[in-house]
């Protein structure tokens, strides 16, 4: 099950992240008039909770720094209003997977009964995000409905990762010094994309270290990488929950259906590798990787 769920992961976090990395999704903010794409992104991530306010937002995104978060809500609410932005990021995740893969709509057929039975059938106790994406996925049109069951599975993965993250001790900084680390994200541009600064980076590598998490170097030890890696099973083994409503032979199908979706994506050059989400290539081993998005 821990192995189906990470080939779950990693067939439809492409699907989802193409609203992070296509032009014209990217381009959300700006067209809505928010100020710049940071400002878009927290708004369109917690549009589903509502006008939330940014101290909500930080604990359910987990790994931005409250500063980052602040200076982008609850200031968006002012400019375009949750339903106005949901409205917008679906259909413009829509026209990209449309653009990236022609027979997409036709694969929706196939894809859209089991990714709906899954979502239907997993608890939202103490899953926010995907409690609030749930109540959205039923769009009319089937690649707008296609892209936001994927963004439903991705945010129940992402609620079970802040929570083994909690579980094992680890606050939003400490979580990206480790994954950096560990070769997990880029190293060199993660602090600045999550809004840290470099006082509070290096306070938490300091509190790595004196867990012998990182070296003096900044590298993982082997304790850490153990850490990272009993993580990502704890993430597994949450996140397989999802697929206890299909059978062994329906996720199978479910999974080998995603992948020629997800091969135009990665084909279409649109997601960057390595990339701020810790999302590795369809054909790269997979240790540790998991969501930190």
């Amino acid at each position: 099950m821990d192995l189906q769920a990470r080939s779950l992961w990693l067939v439809t976090e492409p699907l989802h992240a193409v609203c992070y990395f296509d032009e014209k999704c990217r381009d959300l903010g700006k067209d809505l008039g928010l100020k710049g794409f940071w400002m878009g992104y927290f708004a369109s991530r917690t549009a589903p909770l509502g006008a939330v306010e940014p101290a909500a937002a930080t604990a359910v995104l987990g790994v931005f720094a409250p500063g980052m978060v602040a200076r982008a809500l609850p200031a968006a609410w002012d400019i375009a209003g949750p339903a106005h932005v949901l409205d917008e990021r679906g259909s413009r995740a829509a026209h990209a997977l449309r653009a990236i893969d022609p027979e997409v709509e036709h694969r929706a057929a196939e894809l859209l009964p089991p990714l709906q039975t899954i979502v239907d059938d997993a608890s939202a106790t103490a899953r926010p995000l995907f409690a609030a994406n749930r109540a959205l996925c039923d769009h009319a049109d089937p690649v707008e409905r296609l892209w936001q069951l994927v963004t439903t599975l991705r945010e129940f993965r992402g609620d079970a990762h802040l929570a083994v993250l909690a579980d094992e001790g680890f606050d939003g900084c400490e979580a990206l010094v480790l994954a950096a680390a560990a070769g997990r994200v880029p190293r060199d541009t993660i602090r600045q994309d999550r809004g840290w600064s470099e006082e509070e980076w290096a306070a938490a590598a300091d509190r790595l270290r004196s867990r012998d998490l990182v070296d003096a170097r900044g590298s993982a030890t082997e304790h850490g990488l153990e850490e990272r890696d009993r993580i990502e099973h704890a993430t597994d083994r949450l996140a397989g929950r999802l697929l206890r409503s299909l059978s062994e032979a329906e996720t199978e199908g479910l999974l080998a259906a995603l992948e020629p979706v997800v091969r135009r994506i990665l084909a279409a050059d649109v997601l960057p590798f390595p990339n701020p989400i810790g999302l590795p290539h369809l054909d790269e081993p997979v240790l540790r990787g998991g969501g930190d998005g």
